[in-house]
């Protein structure tokens, strides 16, 4: 999966995004990962929501 997700930045025009990996603490106080592929200018946006 991950060659897939780098496969498809590297394609023209795909320099604007990033993926971006977040920590989130479950109810039972686990946590697990969130990533999501977004623009770089949202980065903060994806980091700062709950």
């Amino acid at each position: 999966m991950a060659k897939k997700t780098v496969a498809s930045l590297q394609k023209k025009g795909a320099k604007a995004f990033t993926k971006a990996v977040k920590m989130v603490k479950t109810e039972s106080g686990s946590y697990s990962f969130k990533s999501e592929i977004v623009p770089k200018d949202k980065v903060k946006e994806f980091f700062a929501k709950k």
